[in-house]
């Protein structure tokens, strides 16, 4: 992405400037928070705890809960990519999942929007636990741009009304 170039979200790049679940009332629920945001790329972290737990057994992370972190955090990466917020929606979210996350570890996903078009956005993500060179899942997803009448949930986003912390 160009350094000249206009960014809506601008104004919250770098270290977390905003709570998420303010944005997404889902992602407050699981407690996910943004660790860092820039031009087309979004760090967000989920911190452990039990309602996350998919195998009892092994007491790790059910695989919703990380296709959804994922998810989040390439949404914020293609935000974080335009140059007017708009509505964006998943179109498509390919996660394969090369092994379990840690159990009881916080976990971390970053995304980086590598082709902004007029109508659609291109995503690729990691997932990880302990290391980012040591992903437990990767993907790659697409996103619609301007797929509604309601606006960007992130309209407020680093505004004195309502956006930062």
């Amino acid at each position: 992405m160009a350094a000249d170039r206009k960014y809506a979200m601008r104004a919250v790049f770098g270290p977390a400037k905003f709570d998420i679940g303010r944005f997404t009332p889902h992602a407050g629920r699981l407690r996910m928070r943004v660790v860092e945001t820039g031009p087309g790329f979004a760090v967000l972290a989920l911190p452990w705890h039990e309602e996350l737990i998919g195998d009892p057994q092994r007491r790790v992370v059910f695989g919703g809960v990380i296709t959804t972190l994922i998810d989040q955090a390439s949404g914020i990466a293609v935000a974080c990519a335009m140059e007017e917020l708009v509505a964006i929606a998943t179109i498509d979210l390919r996660v394969d999942y090369l092994r379990a996350a840690a159990p009881e570890r916080e976990l971390f996903a970053r995304a980086e929007c590598y082709k902004l078009g007029h109508n659609v956005a291109f995503v690729r993500a990691t997932a990880w636990d302990d290391e980012p060179d040591d992903p437990f899942a990767g993907c790659l997803g697409t996103f619609m741009i301007g797929s509604g009448s309601g606006g960007s949930p992130f309209s407020s986003v680093g505004r004195p009304d309502g956006g930062s912390q």
